[in-house]
């Protein structure tokens, strides 16, 4: 007997040569659609070529309106910002699926606290948005053109980046919600930002429970464990742990020995 679509589905995509999602299933029979090939040059979101199974079923699951939480967990470099950006940039400016992009996260330092920094919620939160920064320039270089001053400041009027400070009391319709280093988060912060979201709206939680720098979270306690299993049996919400590190041969092996 299947419990849910997500954990089937992740034992079928594991099979060489087949991966599919399971729709539907009972004690006996199951409903299942292959998944799309995002792996081909002419299937690419926005220039982001899935390059193992698990990131190709993650772009799936990230494109389906069919699911409203994705939860995309791994270690650093197996393509979560990417995929997360690749596919909020295609539903936002192509599909015209939602109005805006909004990615948050928890501002904890990896180090000593810089101290307080000076400007408004924007000028505060660049900082901590370096990761996002960058996967956007490689994003935008891999679209032929895509990367000049007055396209950015296209795409700034449309993502935006927020500080998850001042989500309390808000409601996000017809938004993507990026919520990045989930890992940091405590089950209640988790809870405040994904009852934030409005009808027409999708969330996307991204983290590493092997990077967890807030003092009293471990793998079993953090916010994004919390969500992966309290969503589990929900047929609108889906979780892929991303394996493989696409960044480099160095990072591979530093994620390895380290």
């Amino acid at each position: 007997m299947c419990k849910n679509n997500t954990e089937v589905a992740a034992l079928l995509h594991e099979t060489e040569g087949f991966e599919a999602i399971v729709r539907e299933c009972t004690e006996e029979t199951a409903v299942i659609e292959v998944l799309t090939d995002y792996r081909h040059e002419r299937n690419q979101i926005w220039g982001a070529l899935p390059r193992n199974a698990r990131q190709n079923f993650a772009l799936n699951l990230l494109l389906d309106p069919a699911v409203d939480l994705v939860t995309l967990a791994g270690v650093a470099g197996t393509g979560k910002t990417f995929l997360a950006l690749a596919a909020g940039l295609h539903q936002v400016f192509e599909m015209r699926r939602f109005e805006r992009m909004i990615v948050t996260r928890e501002t904890v330092s990896m180090g000593n606290d810089i101290g307080y920094l000076p400007g408004t919620e924007v000028e505060k939160m660049e900082p901590w948005m370096g990761a996002i920064h960058d996967n956007m320039e490689s994003l935008l270089r891999s679209e032929n053109g895509w990367a000049n001053d007055s396209t950015k400041s296209m795409l700034s009027g449309r993502i935006q980046l927020k500080s998850p400070s001042f989500m309390r009391g808000r409601t996000f319709n017809d938004t993507l919600l990026i919520i990045d280093e989930v890992q940091n988060m405590t089950p209640k912060q988790v809870r405040g930002l994904v009852t934030r979201v409005g009808r027409g709206s999708k969330v996307i939680c991204l983290g590493n429970v092997n990077q967890i720098d807030t003092p009293y979270l471990n793998a079993s306690s953090c916010g994004l464990s919390f969500l992966a299993q309290r969503f589990m049996s929900w047929p609108h919400a889906a979780h892929v742990t991303l394996t493989g590190v696409e960044r480099s041969r160095l990072a591979e092996e530093a994620e390895r020995v380290l």
